[in-house]
């Protein structure tokens, strides 16, 4: 055996160590980032699902007037958000991010002001409008830093950041709205958002100088490593073979199509647990704000050990298929335990939303592995976001629906059975119709 036969596997082993010393590198420049701006989005999306709590009272609406609010946010996403994905390809991540983040706040600070069922209905559209983009756009910003193999992992840590929001929001909004009811003459609601809001301008203005496009353009970076990550992104894009890079020519594949199906069902239920998970919670019998608002955060503080998990575990099996069906499966049997014990047993329906949570949210991240390895350059990021733009109208469905159907009955069982049937679809479908991933030799 030649010398460097011999040599060959020491050398293969230091260049993947020095790889993962350099990806990590990048993992903490640029994930917690990424993860602070998803908390603050989630939660100026979120918050309204608690200041339900109080403002549905107070402003005299029903649960299908909120329903339709909390849902009508994803129209905005929908009509926005492809075009903000190709304009972040073509202008950047961080000017685009930045514009997204400081749109999304001042609306957020403007809905404090709502009086009348129509002006919530415009500014819930409105922050979809300026939210639209963000969470696909950021999908698409981590495929220009990290290969097949590695992400996953970085999809499940930023996209844990949803629950981790659910874990900071809840006892947030629940503080806010017992210790500031009443100051400057403004409700406890009113403060959350204004409160909830602020943060999120300055997160923005502070994204275009923290934020690099592309890892060429890193200066935290040195030059080699520029060139190591450079490479290896090279030869995970000659592994993966041919993909798509027409917008147009992905939209005549049966696939992309399939993949929109599967993601709407888990967004039904993702978006469900998320405009109800409180209203749930109230009706087992915790009424106060801020007791409802930590039990939310211990369900979410699962539901972002699941995502990281699931994302690491992902990654290290080299499969996406499994870990994305089970998970979505986990979540329509927890929703199903939630909607058959809602009237008999707190503790059962605790439990089962806890585990829907999990169940669901782990989901996502692995998802977002399948459309990348078909899809490249504009055809991903516009595929990425018509994919989440199309599925993301369950979130506007979903909560109306749940609405209609608490206004029509006085519970939410009905509703909950519907989005457990809807979430086990995803997992079927993945099953039956996506097929294993078959990576062709790098050369």
């Amino acid at each position: 055996m030649s010398m460097d036969a011999t040599l060959a596997p020491v050398r293969e082993h230091t260049a993947t160590a020095e790889l993962d010393g350099i990806y990590r590198k990048i993992i903490f420049r640029l994930i917690p980032f990424l993860m602070l701006l998803w908390v603050l989005a989630w939660i100026d999306r979120v918050n309204i699902g608690f200041i339900k709590l109080t403002m549905l009272d107070e402003l005299k609406w029903s649960e299908a007037a909120y329903g339709l609010g909390a849902g009508i946010f994803f129209l905005g996403y929908f009509f926005f958000e492809v075009p903000s994905n190709l304009l972040l390809q073509k202008i950047g991540a961080k000017k685009t991010i930045m514009r997204i983040t400081i749109g999304w706040g001042l609306t957020s600070i403007a809905t404090m002001f709502v009086k009348s069922t129509e002006m919530f209905y415009l500014l819930r559209f409105l922050l979809g409008v300026f939210e639209a983009g963000f969470y696909p756009g950021i999908i698409l910003y981590l495929t220009y830093w990290f290969p097949d193999g590695r992400r996953a992992k970085a999809f499940g840590m930023f996209m844990s950041a949803s629950a981790f929001a659910g874990v900071i929001g809840g006892p947030l909004a629940g503080a806010i709205m017992n210790n500031m009811h009443g100051v400057n003459g403004w409700s406890g609601w009113q403060w959350v958002l204004l409160l909830e809001g602020i943060p999120s301008v300055l997160a923005g203005i502070a994204t275009y100088f923290y934020l690099t496009d592309r890892p060429e353009q890193a200066h935290w970076l040195t030059a080699r490593e520029r060139q190591l990550v450079h490479d290896d992104l090279e030869r995970d894009r000659k592994a993966l073979g041919h993909r798509e890079h027409s917008m147009l020519a992905s939209l005549k594949n049966g696939r992309f199509w399939l993949l929109i199906l599967i993601f709407f069902c888990i967004i039904a239920a993702n978006s469900s647990l998320t405009f109800y998970g409180p209203t749930l919670v109230k009706e087992v019998g915790f009424t106060n704000p801020l007791t409802v608002g930590w039990i939310m955060a211990g369900a979410y503080l699962c539901g972002a050990a699941g995502m990281i998990w699931n994302g690491f575990h992902s990654d290290r099996h080299q499969e996406a298929r499994y870990h994305c069906a089970l998970a979505a499966a986990l979540g329509s049997g927890a929703l199903l335990v939630v909607a058959l014990f809602l009237r008999q047993s707190p503790g059962l329906v605790l439990a089962g939303l806890t585990l829907a949570i999990v169940g669901t949210m782990s989901a996502i991240p692995v998802f977002w592995q399948m459309p990348n390895r078909f899809l490249a350059g504009t055809a991903a990021a516009g595929g990425v976001a018509l994919i989440n733009s199309i599925a993301n109208l369950a979130g506007f469905g979903a909560p109306w629906m749940l609405g209609l159907i608490k206004t029509a009955t006085g519970s939410l069982s009905p509703g909950l059975y519907v989005v457990a049937a809807v979430e086990v679809c995803a997992a079927v479908l993945i099953l039956l119709f996506v097929p294993r991933l078959q990576k062709t030799p790098a050369r």
